[in-house]
């Protein structure tokens, strides 16, 4: 999984979609910026869309209302998308009066009535994020990939992880003796956990982008670039297209562009935009803050005060006082 080098000629980021270009950013409505977009044009389509939570750059609405309106968009994203293309929806959950509504669940219809096939349902699991108090923390998100044909790109080689057995042999039938595993690794499987020591682990703990992650930005709900490399490797070919409908700070967009793959993006908050085309440029000049592929996750040894039990605890557990 090789990155091409930071050093390289920058290519120029444009503002309208068209086949030569190399990397397009529209600031303004995903559905104006789709009509531009000819037929079967985007082989990957990868987004967080907005989960209707009532943060600034979103009006709040009926569950029933939200998912209409994000039918007309997907239904289009169908129309843009080539025959052996993806479309991976990365969902969290929609929670109103303290009840949980899983989007991914109430999604899938839309893009089953389009003929579309569900791949795998990606779990993406983190360590850390808000506490509830009246229910489980959520620590989970999922991402549903779906295929417009039975013909789709699929490239396992680049995303497998070293195989926990390496050295295991078939010890009977016709292959006994024969190495059983496959040289380049296993499958990662469809939990996405993305744990520490780059990669030798079937779960990938992919941290959620917080205050001391180094992608962090102003955006609420960022997520990390390499949420998105596992996809733009597996699921495209270089200089395939990619597209981000919600492109936010330009994550996905940075992914492509890291493995030679044309990348397309809408975003509305201006704001947003400009941190976008900052963030390609820093790219390209060897300034982008990124936390690498595979990077272990922090682990504390126990040694440091802050994962040591308080001497308020300790007492209150010594004395055996219900807490």
């Amino acid at each position: 999984m090789s990155i091409d080098p930071i050093f390289r000629t920058p290519k120029e980021t444009e503002t309208r979609f068209h086949p030569a270009a190399d990397i397009v950013l529209y600031h303004g409505d995903a559905l104006q910026f789709v009509s531009t977009i000819p037929d079967n044009t985007i082989s990957l389509i990868i987004t967080s869309p907005p989960y209707n939570l009532g943060k600034k750059y979103e009006n709040r609405v009926s569950i029933s209302k939200y998912l209409e309106t994000q039918e007309e968009i997907i239904s289009q994203l169908y129309r843009i998308l080539r025959q052996d293309g993806s479309l991976c929806w990365q969902a969290g959950n929609y929670v109103e009066n303290g009840e949980v509504y899983p989007l991914d669940i109430l999604y899938y219809q839309i893009f089953k009535n389009l003929g579309m096939h569900l791949r795998n349902r990606i779990i993406w699991h983190f360590g850390h994020g808000l506490h509830a108090s009246k229910r489980f923390s959520g620590r989970y998100e999922t991402l549903l990939w779906f295929t417009k044909s039975d013909q789709y790109v699929f490239n396992l080689d680049p995303v497998r992880i070293p195989s926990k057995y390496p050295g295991k042999r078939y010890y009977k039938g016709p292959n006994v003796g024969k190495l059983s595993g496959n040289p380049y690794g296993k499958n990662p499987s469809d939990v996405w956990e993305f744990i520490a020591k780059e990669w030798d682990e079937a779960l990938w703990n992919i941290p959620n982008v917080k205050s001391n992650h180094p992608e962090k930005t102003i955006h609420p709900c960022q997520y990390p670039i390499e949420l998105v490399e596992r996809c733009v490797l597996a699921l495209t070919q270089e200089n395939d297209w990619m597209y981000d409908p919600y492109a936010g700070v330009g994550s996905a967009l940075l992914a492509a562009i890291m493995h030679r793959r044309k990348a397309a993006g809408s975003e509305k908050e201006q704001e947003y935009v400009k941190i976008a085309r900052d963030r390609i440029r820093d790219y390209y000049n060897g300034t982008l803050k990124i936390r690498h592929i595979g990077r272990p996750v922090y682990e504390p040894t126990g040694k440091e005060k802050i994962v040591q039990i308080p001497q308020e605890w300790s007492e209150l557990f010594n004395t055996g006082a219900d807490l």
